[in-house]
Order: structure tokens, then sequence, then C-alpha cells
């Protein structure tokens, strides 16, 4: 791996809890999200003069994925509304990798390295790991909150697998992602 790709994954990991973080503390999480998707369509909006129109067989793939974020933002504020932010955005997050691969494998049909596979198994113990210490000050566990952060996961491992296979179809994947952001917002 570059330097290159590892600042940017890192910056790219950076903003996203950045993201996760102004939606639980902002009082309207609802209008938060929706202003942050707004803002991603507009700045995508600038990029389409320069991206080629997706072609036919990959608009089903796109117009899937926007039912997948809007399913994820649901849950994500149902999460963040039911239990704690410690414990809901690792599980979230931490069993998303795990989906995704398992469902890369039965319904993509792409199985992952061995090695690929052990890093996906460790991350998602340990992101459980920090979920199960994160709500250690509650006294029970809160079926609500982890039944919306796994939905929340569901939804985040299926518009993985829609956006991989769609902007795999795609001219390129600035393409696919631009047509995205935009029909999204």
């Amino acid at each position: 791996m570059t330097l290159f790709v590892f600042l940017a994954v890192l910056s790219a990991a950076a903003m996203h809890a950045i993201w996760n973080a102004l939606v639980k503390v902002h009082l309207d999480r609802f209008l938060s999200i929706t202003l942050m998707t707004l803002g991603m369509g507009a700045a995508a909006l600038v990029v389409l003069p320069f991206v080629e129109m997706p072609k036919a067989e990959v608009w089903p793939f796109i117009l899937a994925s926007v039912f997948f974020h809007m399913g994820y933002r649901t849950f994500l504020i149902g999460a963040y509304k039911a239990g704690d932010f410690a414990q809901t955005y690792p599980l979230a997050r931490g069993t998303a990798p795990l989906l995704s691969a398992l469902g890369g494998i039965v319904l993509v049909g792409e199985v992952p390295a061995p090695l690929a596979i052990l890093g996906i198994v460790l991350l998602s113990i340990g992101t459980l790991v920090m979920s199960f210490r994160g709500g250690a000050h509650l006294e029970r566990l809160n079926l609500r909150a982890v039944g919306f952060a796994l939905g929340t996961s569901i939804f985040i491992a299926s518009y993985t697998l829609s956006d991989g296979s769609g902007a795999r179809l795609a001219a390129t994947a600035t393409s696919y992602a631009a047509w995205l952001f935009v029909c999204d917002a």
C-alpha cells in the first residue's frame, strides 16, 4: 500500500467518524443528515459535466444504492436516538464488513483471500468488543438500540455490494459515485 493510499484511507475514516459524531450530537438528526446528503449531492453536481452518463445496466445499482442509503440513514438515526453512540456506532460499523464479505461470497461469488478473511474477522471482533465496552455503563442491553445498529449494518453491507457491482459496470468509479450522490440527494 502506498503512502498516498494509506493517507486517503485514514482521511476517509476520520471524515466518516466526524460525520457520524455530528449526526449524533446535532439536535435534529434527520435535518443534519439531510443537509449533509444535499451538500454531497451539490458537490457531485459540479462533477457531472466531466463524467460519462451511466449505461442502462448501471442504473439499477444506483437506484438500489439510493434505497439502501435511505435505509442506512433511517436506521442510523434510530440507533442514535435509542442508544449510546459508543455502543451503536461500533456495532453498526463492526458487523458491516463481515456482512459485506458474506454477501460478496453468496451474492457476487467473490471470495476474499485468507488474509483478508482474517482481517475482516479481527476487525469485526474488535469493534464488537468496543461496542460492549462502550455500553459498559448501561444497566442492561438495549435491544432497540442493538436492533437499529444491526439494521444499519445490513444497509451498509447492502449498499457496499450494490456500489461495488455498479461501479465495476460503470465507465469509471468516479462517474458512478457522482451520479449516485446526485440521485441520492
